[in-house]
């Protein structure tokens, strides 16, 4: 019988609507992503989970994202939804977790599970096992030697499996047990040593064990965890590896950042979010248009900590965490990671912190043995002579092979624009990356660096903090920064995850002022020191930043210790004498009190 075109639509649509589940709706603008690699876990999620289903918790009882209507058993550690409805926060639409199968797994895409595959099996776990570890503080939770030995939850395990990873790295060893037993940390430790996952694990974690009230408010995002990050890049990275870390776990991670369209960030917060990562700039917008409230933070953590306390950020790091509505010190959980602190951020970060454990692992920059600093006398008229000569003796020996790629740090964005133009013109790809920059520049900038399109990355500081980059073989400081804190972040982008690394540097005249810091630096880091460095470092008047750095074989030096800092504060290893949690003069938030009045004084 002959039929319209109508008929045969609907006869086609009926056959689709068959082979799949009713409950399968998928969104338009989802419709032709491909689907996840891994089956849906049915099985493993087809127990019965009557008591959770009655249980009011955070995200309701779907929160891990089932879509069929089975019952459910997946969070035997502990998390379990409740509520009675599908879906979770802020959706007036059905939920925002509406299918696990629907997720999107961060292990197929084709970049991501290279960057897996070269790095993370590649880690040489040998080359972390004589770093030095010290820890201060009360009741100091001993490490573990494994993961296995860690109860994060099958879910999070089977993503640490899925990462390859083998063994905890000396940060997560220390920091994940402190982290779970629920205490504040300041940890220190070396460049490209594991921090993201010692802070993301106790997080997504914790979160899936608790029981959290649902949110008294309709389109206003209510997180749980709150990670800060000092540049967009770092935030961007920060999630990538997170929603890797909490893929099937039902915890839902947004990113928020500036320089990218805010209307799509608040439409990924208004479907749910239990960890939002986000720069302080955009946080604050957010927080001012109360599409964001902290009132349920349970977990904050600063990664880059001392930059994010430094002059710049501390205002904003203020307002965040002191005078919105986010708990006091004592109710939420802290932790604080960086591969460098300051006494005086130290001295800062005491009125985030109650009753903390300091933790710090390796020397300040990078494990001893695996990047080889040179220093090189250049004049400021020979510097781009001099870089081309090292490119192409690095072109023509081809020791680092192929996806070898240079990163050239700057002083100045005109200086970064410049040089980038230069190296062009003279044939060699390359690209830049600096704060005047679109965001949308700087992403692409990243991903033709990452890629090997333009194997030279020229970079002021937005790039020497946090970014992992794979394969960076050579790190150039053609500026020599004014702090030696800079210098060991800039030279850590190299030398990741146990691998060896190459650091040059130009020195002349004009950076005599870290001439000291530079040489005590690589002393202590078993490189040789020229001879005309140790000159200029003994006509040396200031340590450039060593005071900061507190000059020890560490990251960092927990200056509780030091005697000079406690006169008239506070004893800071007492629990209950502790003046920086709820029981702080003046009430929350904490003001500046006591010997604590400014870190610059």
């Amino acid at each position: 019988m002959p039929t319209s075109w109508a008929d045969s639509v609907s006869a086609a649509d009926n056959l689709a609507s068959a082979a799949r589940p009713k409950s399968s709706y998928v969104p338009p603008h989802l419709r032709n992503r491909p689907t996840s690699t891994d089956p849906p876990p049915q099985a493993s999620y087809a127990g019965p989970a009557a008591s959770s289903q009655e249980q009011s918790g955070y995200g309701g009882p779907n929160v891990g994202g089932n879509r069929w209507s089975g019952p459910r058993n997946d969070f035997r550690s502990g998390y379990s939804g409740g509520g009675g409805r599908v879906g979770g926060w802020n959706n007036r639409t059905g939920g925002w977790d509406r299918g696990r199968e629907r997720e999107a797994n961060p292990f197929v895409d084709d970049d991501v599970e290279s960057f897996v595959e070269t790095e993370n099996s590649g880690i040489n776990f040998d080359a972390y096992e004589d770093i030095p570890v010290e820890t201060s503080g009360e009741n100091v939770p001993p490490p573990v030697n494994t993961f296995l030995e860690i109860d994060l939850g099958e879910a999070v395990n089977q993503n640490i499996r899925r990462c390859k990873y083998v063994k905890p790295t000396p940060v997560q060893r220390h920091a994940i047990p402190i982290a779970l037993a629920g205490r504040d940390l300041m940890a220190c430790a070396q460049t490209g040593s594991g921090k993201t996952a010692a802070f993301c694990f106790p997080i997504i974690s914790g979160i899936m064990r608790g029981q959290f009230p649902r949110p008294p408010r309709p389109r206003v995002a209510f997180p749980l965890a709150l990670i800060l990050s000092p540049t967009r890049e770092l935030s961007c990275q920060i999630h990538d590896e997170a929603k890797k870390f909490a893929y099937q776990t039902g915890v839902r991670v947004v990113v928020a950042y500036g320089g990218a369209p805010i209307n799509q960030q608040l439409r990924e917060l208004e479907r749910g979010v239990h960890i939002l990562v986000a720069t302080p700039g955009r946080l604050v917008d957010l927080l001012e248009r109360a599409r964001v409230s902290l009132q349920m933070i349970r977990y904050l953590a600063l990664d880059e900590a001392d930059r994010m306390l430094d002059m710049g950020f501390e205002p904003q790091i203020r307002k965040i965490v002191q005078q919105m509505d986010m708990p006091p010190p004592g109710v939420r959980q802290t932790m604080l990671f960086s591969a460098t602190f300051p006494r005086e951020i130290q001295r800062l970060a005491l009125d985030f912190l109650s009753n903390y454990i300091f933790l710090a692992v390796g020397r300040v920059g990078s494990s001893t043995d695996l990047i080889v600093q040179r220093v090189e006398y250049v004049q400021e008229t020979d510097k781009r002579s001099h870089l081309m000569d090292l490119l192409h003796a690095q072109r023509a020996n081809g020791a680092h092979g192929k996806q070898a790629l240079t990163l050239v740090f700057v002083e100045t964005k005109k200086g970064a624009d410049s040089l980038e133009h230069w190296l062009c013109m003279n044939g060699f790809p390359a690209t830049a990356i600096h704060g005047d920059r679109t965001q949308q520049e700087r992403e692409y900038a990243l991903r033709s660096f990452k890629s090997g399109n333009t194997p030279i990355l020229v970079a002021t500081d937005v790039a020497a903090r946090g970014l992992d980059i794979p394969h960076v073989a050579h790190v150039v400081n053609f500026d020599i920064p004014n702090d030696i804190d800079d210098y060991v972040h800039r030279i850590g982008r190299t030398g990741r995850a146990g691998k060896s690394g190459l650091a040059t540097a130009f020195f002349n005249e004009n950076n005599s002022s870290v001439a000291r810091a530079l040489a005590d630096l690589m002393q202590e880091a078993n490189q040789e020191v020229p001879v005309w460095l140790s000159r200029y470092a003994a006509r040396s008047t200031h340590g450039g930043g060593k005071n900061r750095r507190g000059g020890n074989r560490f990251g960092g030096r927990d200056f509780r210790k030091d005697s000079s800092f406690n006169r008239g504060v506070t004893d800071y290893y007492g629990g209950a004498n502790m003046s920086r949690g709820y029981g702080a003069p003046g009430g929350y938030p904490a003001p500046y009190s006591g010997a604590v009045t400014s870190a610059w004084d």
